[in-house]
C-alpha cells in the first residue's frame, strides 16, 4: 500500500496557532505529513530558517499522538516546494484557507503545480479563530512595539517568548525590520 505524505509548507515566520490548527485537521486526512520550511529569497524573514524549523520540531512534538493522527515531520527546504514535494514523494500539498482572498491566490497556485509537477492540493479551512490571523499581522504588531502577551490567542507560547527576546534587543531584526518598513 502506498504512503500517503502531505506537505504542508510554508514560511511559518513565526508559526501561528492557525497554522497549527490546519495542521492538526489535516492529521486525520494522511498518512505522515511534513512540515516544510521554506524559504522566501524575496522577503525579509524575522525568525531565521534554522529557528522556525527548532521552534515548529518544539510544537510538533506537542502535538497529541493516536494511531489516528498522521505522523508529523519539520524540515526546511529551498527553492520550489513542488520540487521539495517530488524529492520526498509527497502526494498532496496541504494549504490553510483563512478566508475568499486566501482562496484566490491559493487556487491559481493549486492549478499551477497540478499543471508544471502533477502535485494536488489539499484546502483545509482554518478554524474560525483564526480567520485573521497571519504571520504578517504578528510581525507588524511586534515590530511597532505592541505588548506581545495580548497575542496568545494567536501564537504559541514560545513565539511570544521569542517575540518578547527580539523587542528587547534594539539590534536585532524586528526593530530593523520596523526601520526599513518590513513589517508586513
Amino acid at each position: 500500500m502506498n504512503e500517503h505524505l502531505a506537505i504542508y509548507a510554508g514560511s511559518f515566520d513565526p508559526i501561528t496557532n492557525g497554522h497549527l490548527d490546519v495542521l492538526h485537521r489535516a492529521r486525520g486526512m494522511f498518512d505522515r505529513i511534513i512540515l516544510g520550511i521554506g524559504q522566501n529569497p524575496d522577503k525579509p524573514s524575522l525568525f531565521p530558517v534554522e529557528e522556525r524549523e527548532a521552534m515548529a520540531r518544539q510544537l510538533v512534538a506537542e502535538l497529541a499522538t493516536g494511531p489516528e493522527l498522521a505522523e508529523v515531520g519539520v524540515r526546511s527546504y529551498q527553492g520550489l516546494t513542488v520540487d521539495f514535494a517530488r524529492e520526498v514523494g509527497a502526494v498532496a500539498l496541504v494549504r490553510g484557507i483563512r478566508n475568499v482572498t486566501d482562496l484566490a491566490g491559493e487556487c491559481q497556485l493549486a492549478i499551477t503545480n497540478r499543471q508544471v509537477a502533477d502535485v494536488e492540493t489539499v484546502f483545509i479551512v482554518t478554524g474560525e479563530t483564526y480567520a485573521f490571523t497571519s504571520s504578517g499581522l504578528i510581525r507588524q504588531i511586534a515590530g511597532l512595539g505592541a505588548d506581545v502577551d495580548r497575542l496568545s490567542t494567536m501564537v504559541p507560547e514560545l513565539v511570544i517568548e521569542r517575540l518578547r527576546s527580539l523587542q528587547a534587543d534594539p539590534d536585532g531584526p524586528l526593530r530593523r525590520m520596523a526601520r526599513d518598513g518590513h513589517v508586513d
